[in-house]
């Protein structure tokens, strides 16, 4: 294919593909980053074979957008509520987009109305992230989704609900900090070993709900006279929580979990059961026990040294 055919193919696909990649680093400097990048990686391969030249585009600056992600956590870099600051001043003074174009000025306004949005995003994981902007604002199935972020389809799936669920939430720009997740989770942890109903009511919302797979009840119930939690598919209500978790979580240890922060029981160092917590407002509104070995296999698993 000529060079200048490849060229005017790739413009055509450029406005939605800034869409789709601010949507995810919420950074129309990033975003720009991220389409140039999927352009110099379509000028190197064989575009003849590709038959989907949007959906392909698509695919490709999404694992970039999820590269970046995952390089901007490590870093820490400054949170999308600053970069959303830029945006809407830029909006005011011609900073930012190149206000030329009709199709860019469309893209500006569109974001800016997004920004509280953007915020929210900035709390996720990035493999969240990535799933909740493809399915929830790009219609792409979880079946295209999990090969970008390296997932079953069914994995992805739950990638995306537990994003929605936050997005949903509406988290506190605080709560994007992993420390005070850390600090809220090792409070639930400590107030748990020490048998404290009172504190475990103090870090946990009043209508808090407790998931577990199948795999954590069974384990659970096969566990009782051990001291295991009795663990149902669903708990709710932070009495009904901080009553299953009282004396116990003794074998519990913080961790990073998908970037986010999380507890995990591993005997021997692996992973046995993953605990995630949804926070908001300084509470846990939202915990999900995992025991299947096979979902684990496909998280990322930090554990703390502390």
């Amino acid at each position: 294919m000529a060079d200048k055919e490849l060229a005017e193919r790739f413009e055509a696909h450029r406005d939605h593909l800034r869409r789709v990649a601010h949507r995810m680093l919420g950074s129309v400097g990033e975003a720009d980053d991220a389409v140039q990048e999927a352009w110099l990686r379509l000028s190197r391969s064989d575009s003849g074979a590709v038959d989907n030249l949007g959906g392909w585009l698509t695919t490709v600056v999404a694992r970039v957008c999820l590269d970046m992600l995952r390089t901007r956590k490590s870093r820490r870099e400054e949170p999308a509520e600053r970069q959303a600051g830029d945006l809407i001043a830029g909006a005011g003074n011609g900073a930012g987009i190149d206000q030329g174009s009709e199709p860019e000025r469309e893209l500006l306004l569109a974001d800016a109305v997004g920004v509280a949005l953007l915020v929210v995003l900035e709390t996720l994981a990035p493999a969240e992230r990535v799933a909740f902007v493809l399915h929830d604002m790009f219609d792409l199935s979880f079946d295209d989704i999990a090969p970008i972020v390296g997932r079953s389809p069914v994995a992805t799936r739950q990638l995306a609900s537990r994003a929605r669920r936050r997005v949903q939430l509406g988290k506190a720009a605080s709560d994007a900090d992993v420390s005070h997740q850390q600090a809220l989770v090792g409070a639930f942890l400590a107030a748990s070993r020490q048998g404290d109903f009172q504190a475990l009511l103090a870090v946990l919302d009043p209508d808090v709900v407790l998931h577990a797979d199948s795999v954590a009840v069974a384990a659970a119930a096969a566990n009782q006279s051990s001291g295991a939690p009795p663990f149902a598919p669903e708990i709710r209500g932070a009495v009904a929580v901080a009553e299953t978790f009282r004396g116990r979580a003794r074998g519990a240890r913080q961790a990073l979990v998908d970037g986010a922060a999380g507890a995990v029981w591993a005997p021997g160092g692996v992973p046995r059961a993953v605990f995630g917590f949804v926070i908001a407002g300084g509470k846990i509104v939202e915990m999900d026990v995992i025991a299947d070995s096979a979902r684990i296999a496909e998280m990322e698993v930090r554990i703390s040294r502390a």
